[in-house]
């Protein structure tokens, strides 16, 4: 069974730790933005001590499964927003006691990439719904049309403001390529410049309208895959008694080769990672192809033996704008030559 986190209210506490890379000096001005403006959106803040940025990791393994377990059990504290991912999340998985957390009430727990690599257990093993979204960092930012931002998510409101358990968004047929403010230099940015066009892509050679519903599930390839097999990453707890719901399952690579990415998927494949899919989302990378071998080609070999709709070019990743999706959420995935769209329900 899933459960969901309450939604925010205002004066409700926010927590922000690092469980995978902190903050480095020269962007800590863009994190005291990032803060600022979930504070100005009526939430309190509480800045944890595992943020510092001078290495891949933002303190000892130890005190970062600590820093965190301490906040997904604090009842004052109703959601945790790292600022991003990183490299090595994966060393905290054995440390969190996700059986305590199943007990909890659950907190809502936000962000991609690295993150992925907690948001996957927390979901499997623990029953909680979590997000999908940006991370801290780049809260920010406005998201386009057609697309809903996290923190109105948690709070529990639409994209037109109103009441939210059953919310739908489309692409939005722009993103942000190869171009990254430089915060840096400039830690204010609210606003992504769009260089890049193009909707959503039916990759698997299928011409039929794709509607199919299930229960949302995935993440960031490169951290995902090494969970795959393992009972921190086993989607069959979604699929109910006798497993027979089906699953929406979305991945996108972040930076791997398309050999790469190829491996990983064909081993996710392997280890049951994708039993159960209705269909599959493929998130928008810039991450390289070869002369033999195109990061789709890559998705192709791996999955084509699902026999499911594979839809790429989903605003899912780590190229801006990004989805908010909901592992856990029943989901309704719609893609045709008129219209795409992906409905999800909060119950």
């Amino acid at each position: 069974m899933v459960r969901y986190p309450r939604f925010l209210q205002p004066g409700d506490r926010i927590g922000v730790t690092s469980p995978s890379s902190g903050v480095p000096a020269h962007l800590r001005g863009r994190l005291d933005v990032a803060v600022a403006w979930l504070r100005d959106h009526g939430a309190d803040v509480e800045v944890g001590a595992c943020l510092d940025g001078s290495s891949h990791v933002s303190a000892p393994a130890e005190a970062r499964a600590d820093e965190l377990m301490r906040m997904l059990l604090d009842p004052s504290i109703r959601a945790v927003v790292p600022p991003w991912g990183g490299e090595t999340a994966i060393d905290l998985v054995p440390l969190l006691d996700f059986d305590a957390l199943r007990d909890a009430e659950p907190t809502w727990v936000v962000g991609y990439s690295d993150i992925s690599t907690l948001l996957v257990p927390l979901t499997l093993v623990s029953g909680w719904a979590t997000v999908h979204g940006d991370n801290l960092m780049e809260t920010p930012y406005e998201p386009p049309a057609g697309l809903l931002h996290w923190f109105d998510l948690v709070s529990g409101y639409d994209e037109e403001g109103g009441p939210v358990s059953t919310f739908r968004q489309a692409p939005p047929g722009i993103h942000r390529a190869n171009d990254w403010d430089r915060w840096e230099d400039d830690p204010t940015p609210t606003r992504h410049t769009w260089n890049g066009t193009g909707g959503w892509r039916r990759l698997d050679g299928g011409t039929g309208d794709v509607d199919v519903s299930g229960r949302l599930i995935g993440g960031c390839i490169e951290t995902l895959h090494h969970l795959a097999g393992t009972r921190f990453a086993d989607p069959a707890s979604l699929r109910g008694t006798g497993g027979g719901e089906p699953l929406i399952v979305y991945v996108e690579a972040c930076e791997d080769s398309a050999f790469s990415i190829c491996r990983s998927l064909h081993g996710m494949r392997l280890s049951g990672f994708f039993d159960g899919a209705a269909a599959v989302l493929v998130g928008r990378t810039t991450a390289p192809g070869s002369p033999t071998l195109t990061q789709d080609e890559a998705v192709l070999d791996a999955l084509r033996p699902l026999g499911v709709p594979v839809i790429a070019d989903v605003d899912c990743g780590h190229v801006p704008p990004h989805l908010i999706l909901v592992n856990g959420a029943r989901a309704r995935l719609v893609h045709d030559p008129h219209t795409s769209f992906l409905e999800q329900e909060l119950a």
